[in-house]
């Protein structure tokens, strides 16, 4: 028993160290340190590279996380996980640290200070180390969407700003905002932040007043959340906000698609994605692929038939190289007493895929659809 007894711990000893040989370090970014001469002292900065860097040579976008010692890693998370998807860019993403009391000082009276700090020492910094483009776009929280809130409409070297839990600019601030390219600027708060509220409430009064040309706003209210917690969420929501057109569009109904403007939303929503991320500005593949399921999947037969005449392009794609997708429409065409298209599809099926599996379905459809239109 005793034997027994050593036996099963030096089996336990032993796999206890053959995980530890096989554990490595999980590293997000770096710290650098900044010998700032506008603030007279030594700043922190978080450094995150998206996982292409490397091995690219691309440039890359920046967001810029104003209180990186609470914020930095959510967003090196958010902005990660958004990527998954392909809803944004891969970003480069910088925290800048800060400590009370000081930052509520260099938000508030020394702003101007904080700035030149800002845009001189930080900006300068990235952009001379790291591989740039010129989209920029800078988050704050509580006394730092105070001081964004009047960064974005001041400068011009923010292509947007995310702001939560507080923020406020003046009437007259905003009356003299000018840019010759569009500006982005996404509010967030809680009724429950009862300390923040009266003030975005205000300046989202404001803007709706003056509606300033080329500043593109939104102001969400997420009331479940609390002033300690509205951050993380509002990150999240901004970037999607900013980046609302990187991504193709995805429709919940044919009726939203209508809503929305049918085909015309459609060629302005990618014109407006070519000119803001590059590309040629027509409609691509996925967003065809998308509304003909939608079409299918809830048996619009009316919208299913223009969108497969509309983007009949997308169906000589490999996509549709298989008896599968042949059966599928043949079939679609058939429930709906269209013989001619279902006898279509069914005899292409069965010649171009001879041995598919659906061989037997798209015969005895084919011989329905002919027997339909005697």
């Amino acid at each position: 028993m005793k034997l027994r007894f050593i036996f099963i711990i030096c089996g336990f000893v032993s796999t206890i160290g053959i995980a530890q040989e096989n554990t490595s370090q999980i590293t997000i970014g770096v710290n650098h340190t900044i010998k700032s001469a506008i603030l007279n002292q030594d700043r922190t900065i978080q450094i995150y590279l998206p996982d292409s860097y490397s091995d690219s040579s691309q440039d890359y976008p920046v967001l810029y996380i104003l209180d990186g010692q609470w914020y930095f890693l959510s967003g090196v998370a958010i902005q990660k996980s958004l990527r998954t998807p392909g809803a944004i860019p891969e970003m480069i993403v910088v925290g800048i640290n800060n400590s009370n009391p000081l930052r509520r000082t260099l938000f508030n009276d020394e702003s101007k200070k904080f700035t030149e700090f800002l845009i001189n020492e930080i900006v300068h910094y990235i952009d001379t180390n790291y591989r740039t483009n010129n989209e920029r776009v800078i988050f704050g929280w509580e006394a730092a969407a105070y001081y964004l809130s009047e960064l974005i409409l001041t400068t011009s070297e923010f292509n947007g700003a995310i702001i939560t839990d507080g923020g406020y600019a003046s009437e007259d601030l905003v009356k003299e905002f000018t840019s010759k390219e569009d500006k982005y600027l996404f509010m967030a708060n809680s009724r429950k932040d009862i300390y923040y509220i009266g003030s975005t409430d205000a300046f989202h009064k404001i803007l709706k007043e003056n509606n300033p040309k080329n500043l593109i706003w939104k102001y969400d209210l997420f009331n479940d959340e609390v002033h300690e917690t509205l951050a993380h969420l509002a990150l999240f929501k901004g970037l999607k906000y900013y980046y609302h057109n990187y991504d193709s569009p995805v429709f919940e109904s044919i009726q939203q698609f209508i809503d929305l403007g049918g085909m015309n939303y459609l060629t302005t929503y990618f014109k407006e994605k070519a000119r803001r991320f590059g590309g040629n500005g027509q409609i691509d593949n996925s967003t065809k692929n998308a509304l003909i399921w939608l079409a299918w999947n809830r048996d619009n037969f009316e919208y299913f038939n223009f969108f497969m005449n509309e983007f009949s392009d997308v169906l000589t794609t490999k996509r549709y190289s298989s008896g599968y997708w042949q059966n599928r429409f043949g079939q679609f065409y058939l429930k709906h007493k269209d013989y001619q298209n279902a006898i279509k599809y069914f005899e292409a099926g069965l010649v171009d895929y001879p041995d598919s599996q659906f061989k037997e379905e798209m015969q005895k459809g084919l011989i329905d659809a002919k027997n339909g239109t005697n």
